[in-house]
């Protein structure tokens, strides 16, 4: 790859200059030759067939026509010009229409000249229209297909627009394409099934038909994956060369517990995965484990038997909470747990006491203490263990990596073992590209006897049902929840503001307790108003999302989530858990205004068909795509162009395995074969995916 040619400054290239290349550098990121080269397409038009006017129908698409020009006029209305053309074919007439640019097309178009045309036609009055179309004189214009590149309104109007990049696009090609070097190793080509990289790169851009665009695709989406793999892999490679973990064998305490203390049987899948985390430490290596299970699954009793083997092992655990309230929560029922075998368990949250505060510490660090559960302040500098073997963390999302790495800088010897709960479900094909360097553990069973919530969607006009409803549930000694998206008023007619809907229930259920919990509260308030609800001195509670994160009232049955067009699915999903953690029946009420998008309406549509937070997940991917779904677009990690997450886990499976073979046969990629593939990853790939030790 001569590299001199492809770092070229892009305003050097016929049709630039200065002032393009600095609306492309700004934005686009398109600084030189090479830059352009890896601007794809987005889509493509067949420009292929020339269409016969007295064919366009109501519901005609985009094409060519070839057409003569009779006349041309141009009109004022409210000081804006308007250009209105008539032409013909010889099947039919139409009319051209220009809103803008008028002065600059009148001078092109030149009456009794034949055009190419490009567009949508309209018909209104048996009259057929062109607003705006693309046009060319025939004599210049060659039919076939043509790509369409993506563009920005501050792009268009430094007219870099699409027949800009296409008319720019043949000189970058030909000037970079002989110096286009393979990326990866002949044998992966040939039996892959690949076209060469600088074949691909050409054929995406100037296809002759689309088996061009397919092949050149099916190479650049194989090649986006199979260095995204990579990375991964040689990350977890290295991660379990470099950090050594404690080996714990002995499973007395868990067998012991099971045998005589254990409360109710466990799924088949709760089994799998602590067989799963026992055999990752028995391994001398650190565990990254991360456990994806629904709401609801059983994740903390599969978490608390995992703590019981660095227990036997004279080791301790640190379980850190997002939230106070969480933090309590999971101390009352790990020391229910714990108190069997009579473990000791401590919580340290900010609320501790410094007294408490003092003796705990002192605890810890003798070795006396074999659990400490906490939020943020687990990771304080005072905070020492004697010995730290796992750590575990719940819903990994609410914390940064920087707060998480202090943990386990708190090690000697040994890194402590990893385990990560996330009741956000995980598409698979996400968990082998975006967690493909941890482990990761599934439980996709609930336990028996748990009753499914009921969903129902209802707009404003049910409102006074859903009053009653609330009423009724209550009177039978439940809880409610009710959820808003936002706590400030909005400019939009359909946003509720959280307070009125607080004041309106008030008014509504004047001898009720009603609670009230949003985000700009003080932590100490918040603390206040849900333990008040935990402990059912509060009936109703009034919330923004803030009550996302698992916090466990048994007692709530009824959740209702005003404006729930507003949510995303995966938060619907989340907010929904909060109710069915009892033996009552459980519903979930989607409260929406009466006319919703169509997007909105299928992301309700899939909450009232199913409570299975996997399909719910699969369908969040296909609506919204990994970068929003999984807060990846800031962190660059899945800048994946030709793949499309919701629907090619067979290329996923397939990359992966290739992937895997070479790692273990070539690891640090020094054989003549694997040279190119070595110097791609060292030259072009960004050293920015930093998961190796989770998250």
């Amino acid at each position: 790859m001569n590299s001199n040619v492809l770092i070229q400054k892009i305003e050097f290239i016929k049709g630039v200059g200065p002032q393009k290349a600095s609306l492309l550098n700004s934005e686009i990121g398109i600084y030189n030759l090479y830059d352009l080269l890896q601007y794809f397409p987005f889509r493509y038009e067949d420009r292929s067939v020339v269409e016969k006017l007295s064919n366009i129908t109501e519901n005609s698409i985009e094409g060519v026509y070839m057409v003569q020009v009779l006349n041309k006029k141009v009109t004022r209305k409210f000081k804006a010009k308007n250009l209105k053309v008539k032409v013909k074919d010889n099947t039919g007439y139409a009319e051209l229409v220009w809103l803008k640019g008028v002065d600059w097309i009148e001078d092109k178009i030149v009456i009794g000249k034949k055009y190419l045309i490009f567009g949508k036609p309209k018909i209104y009055k048996k009259n057929i229209s062109f607003v705006h179309p693309e046009t060319n004189e025939h004599t210049k214009t060659t039919l076939g297909i043509r790509p369409v590149y993506p563009t920005t309104e501050k792009l268009k109007r430094g007219f870099v627009n699409n027949r800009f990049f296409n008319k720019i696009i043949d000189e970058v090609l030909v000037k970079t394409i002989p110096h286009i070097t393979e990326n990866l190793s002949k044998k992966i080509i040939k039996e892959s099934g690949l076209i060469s990289r600088a074949e691909a790169l050409k054929n995406i851009h100037i296809p002759k038909n689309t088996k061009m665009i397919l092949e050149a695709k099916k190479r650049l989406k194989f090649e986006e994956l199979f260095f995204l793999q990579l990375q991964i892999l040689q990350l977890k490679k290295s991660r379990l060369k470099a950090f050594p973990g404690y080996v714990f064998k002995n499973n007395y305490f868990l067998n012991n517990f099971y045998k005589n203390h254990m409360p109710f049987d466990l799924t088949n899948a709760q089994k799998r995965v602590i067989k799963e985390c026992y055999e990752n430490m028995c391994s001398n290596k650190q565990m990254n484990r991360l456990i994806q299970g629904d709401v609801g699954s059983g994740k903390t009793i599969v978490a608390f038997l995992c703590m019981l083997f660095p227990i036997e092992g004279n080791a301790q655990v640190a379980f850190m909470a997002p939230t106070e309230v969480l933090a309590e929560q999971h101390f009352k029922s790990v020391l229910t747990l714990a108190k069997k075998l009579n473990l000791s368990v401590d919580l340290l949250t900010g609320s501790t006491k410094p007294k408490e505060r003092d003796v705990l510490l002192k605890n810890l660090l003798s070795g006396k203490t074999n659990i400490l559960i906490g939020t943020h302040a687990l990771i304080e500098e005072r905070v020492q263990f004697k010995k730290l073997g796992l750590v575990v963390i719940d819903e990994q999302h609410k914390f940064g990596v920087a707060q998480r790495a202090k943990l386990w800088s708190k090690k000697e010897k040994y890194y402590p073992h990893i385990l990560v709960m996330t009741a956000t479900p995980i598409p698979r094909t996400l968990a082998l590209t975006l967690y493909g360097d941890l482990d990761v553990s599934v439980i996709d069973e609930l336990p028996k006897g748990r009753k499914k919530i009921i969903t129902s969607h209802r707009n404003d006009n049910s409102r006074l049902k859903v009053l009653n409803f609330i009423k009724q549930t209550i009177e039978s000694g439940s809880q409610v929840y009710i959820v808003y998206p936002l706590i400030e008023e909005s400019a939009k007619k359909d946003h509720k503001d959280l307070m009125d809907g607080y004041e309106s229930l008030k008014r509504y259920f004047p001898d009720t307790q009603i609670g009230v919990l949003h985000g700009r509260m003080r932590a100490e308030n918040k603390d206040y108003e849900m333990k008040r609800f935990v402990e059912a001195k509060t009936k109703i509670l009034v919330s923004t999302t803030v009550v996302e994160v698992g916090v466990d009232v048994a007692n709530a049955s009824v959740i209702i989530i005003e404006s729930a067009e507003r949510f995303g699915l995966s938060q619907l999903h989340q907010l929904r858990g909060r109710v069915g953690r009892g033996k009552k029946q459980s519903y979930c009420i989607l409260m929406t205004k009466y006319d919703i998008s169509k997007e909105s309406k299928e992301r309700i549509k899939a909450m009232v068909e199913t409570s299975d937070g996997f399909k719910i997940a699969n369908t969040d991917l296909k609506l919204r795509g990994p970068g929003n779904m999984m807060g990846t677009k800031q962190s660059g990690l899945l800048e994946l162009r030709f793949t499309n997450l919701a629907e090619d886990y067979d290329s996923i499976k397939k990359t992966r395995e290739i992937t895997i073979n070479l790692v273990e046969e070539d690891p640090e990629l020094s054989s003549k074969e694997n040279i190119d593939i070595k110097n791609y990853l060292k030259n072009n790939i960004k050293s920015n995916i930093n998961w190796s030790r989770i998250s």
